[in-house]
């Protein structure tokens, strides 16, 4: 039998719970290269202010980004178009978004923050023989410009070589460029349109949200994490 994931996440004052999707939503966007001035900024960031060990996944600048970045607009609109395509119109433009960068990604989950959301992520760099890998629902996505994905912010996910099975921080060797940068959403999942297109049902343990003062995921009723080379769930001690 499969297992049954359950997100309990804040809403509002109150810890309320969910089940998690299994469906992803990915597509390929037709988004402009990003310009060499602003390919010159992202790297002097990522050299000189950032530590980016592989399996890492930090923050960028967002703000200068969009001073150097004429097509961002552009960006935005090819995103809101799809996702408006796939049955959530307007989603997009009330989100909260940021620029991030990643070396690789060990593999998690974000539901421990993110439980009351699903990501939209639109990546910017090229193809780099990296996929977006999500082990419970054996699902990888290649990942190159416009490269553009809609999942449960519970669901376990990484990024890895595309030839390897697992996260293995050896294979991303300091002399070989494997940063991906990309845009990320945090649609709201109480939000009618993104709980239909992904299938969530909602208050699936109530009684167990009762008794908690914190986001977590329960795998089968207990609380677990995930395995950060395999993608696999564990039993929180």
């Amino acid at each position: 039998m499969p297992d049954i994931l359950t997100s309990h996440f804040w809403s509002g004052d109150a810890i309320r719970s969910r089940r998690v999707s299994d469906i992803v939503l990915s597509g390929s966007l037709d988004v402009p290269v990003p310009p060499v001035r602003l390919l010159a900024d992202w790297e002097r960031e990522i050299a000189s202010r950032m530590v980016l060990e592989p399996g890492d996944v930090e923050t960028m600048p967002l703000a200068r980004a969009r001073m150097r970045w004429p097509d961002y607009s552009r960006c935005v609109q090819a995103v809101s178009d799809w996702t408006s395509a796939l049955g959530m119109p307007a989603v997009l433009a009330a989100s909260d978004v940021a620029l991030m960068a990643c070396c690789g990604a060990r593999y998690h989950h974000d539901a421990e923050q993110y439980g009351s959301a699903a990501f939209c992520n639109l990546f910017m760099s090229q193809d780099k023989g990296l996929d977006l890998h999500f082990p419970s629902l054996g699902r990888r996505i290649p990942l190159s410009r416009g490269t553009v994905v809609i999942f449960d912010t519970g669901q376990p996910h990484g990024v890895i070589q595309r030839h390897s099975s697992g996260f293995d921080a050896a294979e991303f060797a300091p002399d070989r460029d494997c940063t991906q940068i990309f845009l990320t959403w945090e649609l709201p999942i109480e939000n009618t349109h993104v709980a239909h297109a992904l299938g969530v049902t909602f208050d699936t343990a109530p009684s167990t949200s009762l008794h908690l003062d914190a986001e977590q995921i329960r795998v089968n009723g207990e609380q677990a994490i995930v395995c950060p080379d395999s993608g696999r769930w564990c039993r929180a001690d």
